[in-house]
């Protein structure tokens, strides 16, 4: 048996191929959940932070520090395996997500709280003298100039976000690595796992080269 007939068998491609297209559809929609809701709770605990009381931005900070620290594997056990003995039963595409979602939260909560950090106070302080209250300064002053600042860095968060949902499959999600591996038992043969390798990388390298191109271009404007 050649090496194409062992990790390139394209019988077997076309054979499995709808079982990764499955997976594939369920890892971009729990990528983009866990995207949208790290991203809004990430700017929630840095406003939280910077600007709250000192109770609640301790909490934040605990709570960035916490989910910046647990490995995300870890996390994902104790969702799904270990809350059911408090009563909380979820499933697993609700165990990943929150999982995802709450690690995603506190890395983009530090990217936006160094990117509010660098938009100079002198626009702050413009903005109090012609009126503006504290709300709107942040929304239509400070804001908008702080999300072009983070958009490489949160660009580069939510492609690991995408990576990190392969390790949804401990949870029994049927992601794409999940359906990969159950081809791959089902076929006797590695070629689905190699297939599930290459849709990663086309799927991703895209992202990757953006990023690139965005830091080079922010890089160029800063001089």
């Amino acid at each position: 048996m050649s090496i194409f007939d062992t990790f390139l068998n394209q019988r077997v491609f076309l054979q499995t191929l709808p079982l990764l297209l499955m997976g594939l559809s369920t890892t971009v929609l729990l990528g983009a959940v866990s995207i949208v809701l790290g991203l809004a709770g990430g700017l929630l605990l840095a406003l939280t932070r910077l600007y709250a009381r000192t109770p609640f931005r301790q909490l934040a900070i605990a709570f960035i520090d916490v989910f910046r620290a647990i490995p995300l594997l870890v996390l994902l056990v104790v969702v799904y395996y270990a809350l059911p003995f408090l009563g909380i039963r979820l499933t697993p595409f609700a165990a990943a997500a929150s999982s995802l979602s709450l690690v995603a939260s506190a890395y983009s909560a530090e990217i936006f709280r160094a990117g509010i950090e660098a938009v100079p106070k002198g626009q702050s302080e413009a903005a109090k003298a012609l009126g503006l209250r504290a709300w709107t300064t942040m929304a239509k002053v400070v804001l908008p100039q702080a999300i072009r600042i983070v958009i490489p860095p949160i660009t580069s968060n939510s492609i690991n976000v995408l990576k990190d949902t392969a390790l949804a499959s401990v949870v029994a999600m049927p992601d794409l690595l999940k359906q990969a591996t159950q081809a791959q038992a089902l076929s006797a043969n590695p070629t689905p796992l190699l297939a599930a390798a290459g849709i990663y990388l086309l799927m991703l390298l895209p992202l990757v080269r953006a990023v690139g191109v965005l830091e080079a271009r922010w890089a160029a404007q800063r001089r």
